[in-house]
């Protein structure tokens, strides 16, 4: 072989050796993020999952990634959003809101599913069993209904001399039955009458809370939705100027203007589902990993909001308090 020849042999194999090392370099793999609600719902969402995923060493744009898609409260389109993610078959999806674990599920069998939801994930037919979900899907339980009671109650406790209360919620999510006959029977043993509005737009929300005046009701309980969720500052900015005592799930809602939140860390929900992911990609089973249930509950009270509606927060509820926002 002359030396031209040999250059040329060189040159070759050098340019193809990239080419075969990246052929060889192991797929990273991808977890759709699915979600009922839209993006602006909390700014904490992403980044606790994010979280979850470093805690098992997993790190977006390093050895995973992330696509996202977002339903923005419109539940129908959550079908075809689960089935692009099918169709490109991402290593997990994670699914968010009942509406969107059930799409999950319903899109496939294959590919692992993990979801935080509110709603009982076994009433609602996501798993079979807390302990043993069996096939394709597990996931996060906020135990958002079995807080209900407690927010009316809390309601009452505000306003001790109420006769009635307003409840918003959305007939889109598979859990508002439930949630909505816990709050009547709630507010029946405590004396009070439930005026149920079911609303799917903004337009109703505003309807709602002119109903809610028009009735002279005495507080409003926001049912937990990603839909309502998503629409905090409209439902925060309706009560603050009907001067209405309102209580709703996450803790955004009293940091945006709203009198009250009580429940469950839903932040802390989408880090363990980070957890869970990054679990399911090193090599567990879906069926072997029991439902994780969160059991800490959180109150927090806008005392400004209080001040401007004209309401005074007993002492009692204010000792209660995990945060007062003054």
């Amino acid at each position: 072989m002359n030396r031209r020849d040999f250059i040329t042999l060189l040159g070759g194999a050098a340019a193809a050796w990239p080419l075969t090392a990246r052929a060889q370099q192991p797929k990273v793999p991808v977890i759709g993020f699915l979600s009922a609600g839209a993006e602006s719902d909390d700014p904490r969402f992403v980044p606790a999952f994010r979280q979850g995923l470093s805690e098992l060493n997993f790190v977006e744009g390093r050895n995973v990634s992330l696509e996202f898609r977002w339903a923005e409260g419109h539940y129908d389109r959550l079908p075809e959003l689960a089935a692009d993610f099918v169709r490109r078959k991402t290593t997990v999806i994670a699914a968010f809101g009942p509406p969107a674990a059930l799409a999950a599920k319903a899109a496939t069998q294959a590919i692992p599913v993990i979801f935080v939801s509110g709603a009982d994930p076994v009433a609602s037919g996501i798993v079979s069993s807390l302990n043993r979900p069996g096939g394709n899907v597990t996931g996060i339980s906020l135990l958002i209904n079995e807080m209900v009671t407690k927010q009316v109650q809390l309601l009452r406790d505000a306003q001790p001399k109420a006769a009635s209360i307003g409840v918003l919620v959305n007939p889109g999510n598979i859990s508002f039955q439930a949630e909505m006959n816990d709050a009547e029977t709630a507010a029946k043993g405590l004396g009070l009458q439930a005026v149920v509005h079911q609303v799917t737009k903004d337009e109703e929300i505003e309807t709602a809370f002119a109903e809610f005046v028009e009735k002279k009701v005495n507080g409003v309980l926001v049912a937990s939705d990603l839909f309502l969720t998503s629409r905090t500052k409209l439902i925060a900015g309706l009560a603050l100027r009907e001067r209405l005592p309102t209580i709703s799930q996450g803790n955004r809602f009293a940091q945006s203007g709203g009198l009250m939140s009580y429940g469950t860390d839903v932040p802390e929900g989408y880090r363990q589902a980070g957890i869970y992911a990054g679990r399911i990609l090193k090599g567990a089973r879906p069926s072997e990993l029991p439902v994780f249930q969160l059991t800490k509950f959180q109150l927090v009270i806008n005392t400004t909001t209080a001040k401007v509606i004209g309401v005074t927060i007993p002492p009692m509820v204010l000792a209660i308090a995990d945060e007062v926002i003054e």
